[in-house]
């Protein structure tokens, strides 16, 4: 068994991303699962070590051809494999999904201190939320790629979100593709208002867990103390 907590979330790949990506969709495939090893095992070394996971759920893709052939043109440059892997930067795409914020900054910081993972940049829009109050961290990360001769380098997307951030963004991004919405202006401002309250609910429910284990700490100490008077 392959990913077991990932496998059912990837978005196969179809006949014309393969004619798109040619002989280069090894590489994409080999960069995306590299990506899910280091989040397995983050999350297994968390089990262990903390006695818990960081990670709800994780998704990956390979942007489509289709998607991909878009996002070129609107760049201003040729639709073509060589841009792709040079000039855009998230061929590869992963999304981690966490529980509670402060999973989101653990998640990172693991990846960012990654061997063999080298970090271009970061886009903190949970600190800096985007004007329509979308909220996640984006991770530019390069990963090496073997090769026969020496190895290559290809960039690689990770956002990283709590399961409150991402719930809205499903949501904002239905909408944003619907045709002839009417109340668009209401529409916008009412997602935005909702961004900000599950942005208000992130921090609660971190302040709760964080209660939630002191507490737990304090009635484990208590308990220690209570058998060494016993004794």
């Amino acid at each position: 068994m392959y990913y077991p907590r990932t496998r059912a979330e990837v978005r196969e790949t179809d006949r014309r991303d393969e004619a798109f990506y040619q002989d280069k969709l090894y590489i994409l495939e080999y960069v995306r699962r590299r990506l899910l090893r280091e989040i397995e095992q983050l999350r297994g070394e968390s089990e262990a070590e903390l006695g818990r996971d960081p990670v709800d759920h994780c998704k990956s893709r390979i942007k489509s051809a289709a998607s991909m052939e878009e996002k070129l043109r609107r760049r201003g440059l040729e639709p073509t494999l060589e841009a792709a892997l040079s000039q855009v930067r998230d061929a590869v795409g992963l999304r981690v999904v966490c529980p509670f914020l402060d999973d989101v900054y653990l998640v990172s910081s693991w990846l960012s201190r990654r061997d063999g993972l080298r970090l271009l940049e970061t886009k903190d829009y949970i600190a800096d939320p985007k004007p329509n109050g979308y909220r996640s961290l984006h991770l530019i990360v390069a990963v090496p790629v073997p090769m026969i001769r020496g190895r290559q380098e290809l960039a690689a997307e990770i956002q990283i979100r709590t399961l409150a951030m991402d719930f809205w963004a499903a949501l904002e991004h239905q909408l944003k593709y619907k045709q002839c919405i009417g109340e668009e202006e209401m529409i916008v401002a009412e997602l935005k208002r909702c961004a900000d309250e599950t942005s208000s609910t992130d921090i609660n429910l971190q302040a709760l867990r964080e209660l939630i284990a002191a507490a737990a700490g304090a009635g484990a100490a208590e308990a220690e103390i209570t058998q060494q008077q016993a004794r």
